[in-house]
Protein backbone atom coordinates (compact mmCIF):
# COMPACT_ATOMS: atom_id res chain seq x y z
CA UNK A 1 0.00 0.00 0.00
CA UNK A 2 1.15 3.29 -1.04
CA UNK A 3 1.95 5.57 1.88
CA UNK A 4 1.20 8.90 0.06
CA UNK A 5 -2.27 8.23 0.51
CA UNK A 6 -2.18 8.85 4.10
CA UNK A 7 -0.38 11.90 3.96
CA UNK A 8 -3.47 12.84 1.44
CA UNK A 9 -6.15 12.62 3.99
CA UNK A 10 -3.86 14.19 6.77
CA UNK A 11 -3.54 17.01 4.67
CA UNK A 12 -7.79 16.97 4.44
CA UNK A 13 -8.68 16.05 7.51
CA UNK A 14 -6.22 19.16 8.49
CA UNK A 15 -7.64 21.34 6.55
CA UNK A 16 -11.40 20.29 7.67
CA UNK A 17 -10.23 21.29 11.49
CA UNK A 18 -8.62 24.65 10.16
CA UNK A 19 -11.58 25.85 8.30
CA UNK A 20 -13.65 24.36 11.78
CA UNK A 21 -11.31 26.40 13.83
CA UNK A 22 -11.87 29.55 11.45
CA UNK A 23 -15.62 29.45 10.77
CA UNK A 24 -17.61 28.42 13.99
CA UNK A 25 -17.64 30.31 17.11
CA UNK A 26 -18.74 27.61 19.81
CA UNK A 27 -15.74 27.03 21.87
CA UNK A 28 -16.24 23.20 22.07
CA UNK A 29 -16.59 23.04 18.73
CA UNK A 30 -13.19 25.07 18.18
CA UNK A 31 -11.62 22.72 20.58
CA UNK A 32 -12.82 19.43 18.62
CA UNK A 33 -11.68 21.38 15.32
CA UNK A 34 -8.08 21.59 17.12
CA UNK A 35 -8.07 18.46 17.92
CA UNK A 36 -8.47 16.83 14.39
CA UNK A 37 -5.76 19.05 13.65
CA UNK A 38 -3.10 17.45 16.26
CA UNK A 39 -4.57 13.69 14.65
CA UNK A 40 -3.54 14.90 11.03
CA UNK A 41 -0.30 16.36 12.21
CA UNK A 42 -0.11 12.64 13.89
CA UNK A 43 -0.84 11.39 11.20
CA UNK A 44 1.58 12.57 9.06
CA UNK A 45 4.08 12.10 11.68
CA UNK A 46 3.81 8.61 11.65
CA UNK A 47 3.55 8.11 7.94
CA UNK A 48 6.92 10.09 7.66
CA UNK A 49 8.38 7.52 10.10
CA UNK A 50 6.89 4.46 8.34
CA UNK A 51 8.20 5.75 4.80
CA UNK A 52 12.08 6.69 6.75
CA UNK A 53 11.85 3.15 8.69
CA UNK A 54 12.46 4.24 12.09
CA UNK A 55 10.65 5.06 15.41
CA UNK A 56 11.09 8.84 15.32
CA UNK A 57 7.72 10.09 14.51
CA UNK A 58 5.65 7.34 15.97
CA UNK A 59 7.54 8.91 19.43
CA UNK A 60 6.70 12.76 18.65
CA UNK A 61 3.17 11.38 18.17
CA UNK A 62 3.06 10.13 21.25
CA UNK A 63 4.49 13.74 22.90
CA UNK A 64 1.87 15.41 20.19
CA UNK A 65 -1.24 13.47 22.32
CA UNK A 66 0.10 13.73 25.72
CA UNK A 67 -0.08 17.74 24.84
CA UNK A 68 -3.44 17.73 23.22
CA UNK A 69 -4.92 15.84 26.38
CA UNK A 70 -3.28 18.51 27.93
CA UNK A 71 -5.03 20.97 25.76
CA UNK A 72 -8.63 19.76 26.06
CA UNK A 73 -8.66 19.43 29.36
CA UNK A 74 -7.43 23.35 30.45
CA UNK A 75 -9.96 24.01 27.46
CA UNK A 76 -12.58 22.43 28.86
CA UNK A 77 -11.92 23.71 32.32
CA UNK A 78 -12.23 26.94 31.15
CA UNK A 79 -15.31 26.26 29.21
CA UNK A 80 -17.03 25.17 32.42
CA UNK A 81 -15.69 27.80 34.91
CA UNK A 82 -16.89 30.56 32.18
CA UNK A 83 -20.02 28.70 32.12
CA UNK A 84 -20.92 28.68 35.62
CA UNK A 85 -20.22 31.99 36.13
CA UNK A 86 -23.05 32.52 32.93
CA UNK A 87 -21.45 34.00 31.17
CA UNK A 88 -21.85 33.94 27.25
CA UNK A 89 -20.02 31.12 25.49
CA UNK A 90 -20.18 32.54 22.59
CA UNK A 91 -16.54 33.14 21.04
CA UNK A 92 -17.32 36.40 19.16
CA UNK A 93 -18.92 37.94 22.88
CA UNK A 94 -15.56 37.04 25.11
CA UNK A 95 -14.01 40.28 25.80
CA UNK A 96 -12.27 39.10 28.52
CA UNK A 97 -8.95 38.37 26.49
CA UNK A 98 -8.38 41.42 24.75
CA UNK A 99 -5.75 43.38 25.19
Amino acid sequence: MDLGWYLVVSALIFCIGAGGVLTRRNPLVILLCLELMLNAANLSLITFSRMHGNADGQIFALIVMVVAACEVAVGLGLIVAIFRRKLPIDVDELKELQG
